[in-house]
C-alpha cells in the first residue's frame, strides 16, 4: 500500500513520544516503510493537539489519540481523521488523496 501513496507523491510520516531506538526496533520488527519520528517532549503532538487525557479501567493518563492530518502541498491540513482504527484506514485515505488532486 506504501507504493500507492508514493505514487501520488505522498509521504506519510508516524510521530510519537516514544524513543528512537524504541521506533527502530518497531520499524524492523514490522519491516514498516515509513518514517517515525520520536517527540518526547511533545512539542509537535500538543501543537496538533492530539497529546491528550486518556482514560482507561477509570484511570486517566496523557496520551496519543491515534490522528490522521492528509496536509496539501502547501502544508494546510486537507483532511483529518481522528481515533483512528487501523483496519480499512490506509485504504480511506487513499481513496481522499485521490479525491483532492481531482
Amino acid at each position: 500500500m506504501i507504493h500507492d501513496f508514493e505514487k501520488e507523491d505522498a509521504v506519510i510520516i508516524g510521530i510519537s513520544p516514544d524513543p528512537e531506538d524504541s521506533h527502530a526496533r518497531f520499524v524492523e520488527k514490522y519491516a514498516l516503510k515509513v518514517e517515525l519520528l520520536s517527540d518526547p517532549a511533545h512539542q509537535v503532538l500538543e501543537k496538533y493537539g492530539v497529546w491528550q487525557k486518556k482514560n482507561m479501567y477509570g484511570k486517566e493518563y496523557m496520551g496519543v489519540v491515534r490522528t490522521t492530518y492528509l496536509i496539501d502541498p502547501q502544508g494546510t491540513v486537507a483532511k483529518a481523521w481522528e481515533k483512528v482504527k487501523v483496519k480499512g484506514h490506509a485504504e480511506e485515505v487513499k481513496e481522499t488523496l485521490l479525491a483532492l488532486k481531482k
